[in-house]
């Protein structure tokens, strides 16, 4: 160790360098946490070589299982679809989708009766045609709204939830990512800010004990040493404590947490505007893994309404065109009907989400989310391999301490 004069004169001397390590560690400490956070998210899929030397983002990776905590979330706390499905009215659905429906239905019926029996219909007289098409066209919103109605009393048999969530969030990463990054926007700020003041804090420690001892392994360990606790601190100060705490006077609590109320805003509306829309709603109920038991409701009920619409003339249809083509022409019309409601079922969506209300359910139900309830939205982000995230760190800052040692020495 040096004699204090010398220490002075060094100091003199090389006062810049002495200044320029807190800076250098505070440099360490946030960029070392932006790297942590691109590594959370980036890349979207995996870039190098498979499947050991490349990266791709936590998130994405783990797309199954990130979309499997978010969903259980949201389907064990926040909302039912039994809730959702019930705020609708079926006979307002009725009247929304009347006017699409109906020009649909004159298609569906010209369409399906020039390939039956072209020449039957044909050589009808327009009125009769013409009263075969209202009468279709009539029973045909009733027939949705029919079938809402039956979905509402056994939601669970014809819509998966949790398929619906999982699946659209695991095709679409960017979409995964942001509802991470929108609930923790931030706390993700705060973590970068953070290891600038933490990384500026250990810095001037690590410039003392370099005046004083001039170790050459100081810098690495130091640099190392910034980038693991820094993480550590950040992460602790993001989550911890869980419930607010009074230290000398003054409430600790972890900074997510205390933004309960604000988060809840946000992610509500990313959920309702991008997730739980009524136009993915449908998509699920009529292509969705539970389809086929919509599609044979639908079905069912073509089958009677046209038996129904045939009434006294059925005898004579079945004479016309057979049988087996009767049946036929009626899982034809069904399949038309299916065809065409994506498209006409759009025009309820408006309406649909007003009644729904998922937003607001949404907040209302985030806001009385328990603590270790509310952790569990974005602590999985960090949470996953978060040892790879704090040993990069100390890696990335032993790297740059040994870079500062060629200018210190």
């Amino acid at each position: 160790m040096q004699s204090w004069s010398q220490i002075v004169a060094d100091v003199q001397l090389n006062w810049w360098l002495y200044l320029s390590m807190p800076f250098v560690a505070a440099l360490i400490g946030y960029v070392t946490k932006i790297v942590a956070i691109k590594m959370m998210f980036q890349p979207i899929e995996f870039w190098g070589i498979k499947p050991f030397f490349g990266w791709q983002g936590i998130v994405p990776r783990k797309s199954v299982k990130m979309a499997t905590i978010a969903v259980d979330l949201m389907t064990e706390r926040l909302i039912k679809p039994e809730e959702i499905f019930a705020r609708l009215d079926p006979k307002r659905i009725a009247r929304e989708i009347e006017q699409p429906m109906m020009e649909a239905s004159e298609d569906i019926v010209r369409e399906v009766m020039h390939q039956y029996q072209p020449g039957l219909w044909e050589g009808m007289p327009e009125f009769l045609r013409q009263a075969i098409i209202r009468r279709v066209k009539a029973e045909a919103p009733k027939i949705v709204a029919t079938i809402m109605g039956e979905v509402q009393h056994d939601v669970a048999r014809y819509f998966d939830i949790r398929h619906m969530v999982i699946s659209n969030l695991q095709k679409d990463k960017t979409l995964l990512n942001e509802v991470f990054q929108r609930v923790g926007k931030q706390e993700l700020k705060f973590f970068c800010t953070a290891g600038f003041y933490f990384g500026f804090t250990i810095g001037l420690v690590q410039m003392v004990c370099w005046i004083l001892f001039k170790q050459p392994w100081m810098l690495p360990a130091f640099g190392g040493f910034v980038g693991l606790v820094s993480d550590w601190l950040a992460l602790q100060m993001l989550f911890r404590p869980l419930n607010p705490k009074k230290l000398m006077g003054f409430t600790i609590h972890g900074l997510f947490l205390k933004r309960q109320n604000e988060v809840a805003s946000d992610y509500a509306a990313l959920i309702s505007k991008q997730i739980l829309t009524p136009g993915i709603m449908m998509e699920e109920l009529f292509t969705g893994p539970k389809s086929d038991r919509v599609i044979q409701l639908l079905q069912r009920h073509v089958r009677r309404v046209i038996d129904e619409q045939a009434g006294l003339a059925r005898p004579l249809v079945l004479y016309a065109v057979g049988t087996e083509r009767y049946i036929q022409m009626k899982a034809t019309v069904a399949e038309r009907i299916l065809e065409k409601l994506p498209d006409t079922m759009k025009y309820m969506e408006n309406y649909a989400e007003d009644a729904m209300d998922v937003r607001n359910t949404l907040i209302t139900r985030m806001k009385q989310l328990t603590p270790t309830e509310f952790e569990g939205m974005l602590r999985p982000a960090f949470k996953e391999e978060e040892w790879i995230l704090i040993t990069v760190g100390a890696v990335l800052g032993f790297l740059v301490g040994e870079m500062q040692i060629h200018f210190m020495l």
